[in-house]
């Protein structure tokens, strides 16, 4: 999901979007120490996609503060 995709969604879709990502990377973890991830990369993107979605609401948090 990239930054303008993120940027239509309201704050309770993305704060959800965070939640899921986060389970998705939970399971992602699990699989890979069994063995089973076969692609590595999914791990860095889905830190990558909590980030940008984490970061896009801090932004609005602040932009509304002021």
């Amino acid at each position: 999901m990239n930054a303008k995709e993120v940027r239509n969604l309201s704050e309770q879709e993305i704060e959800k979007q965070v939640r899921d990502t986060r389970a998705q990377l939970l399971h992602l973890r699990l699989r890979k120490q069994s063995g089973q991830v076969e692609t590595p990369s999914e791990l860095r993107a889905l830190r990558r996609d909590i980030a940008r979605m984490e970061t896009i609401l801090k932004e609005r948090a602040v932009a509304a503060a002021k």
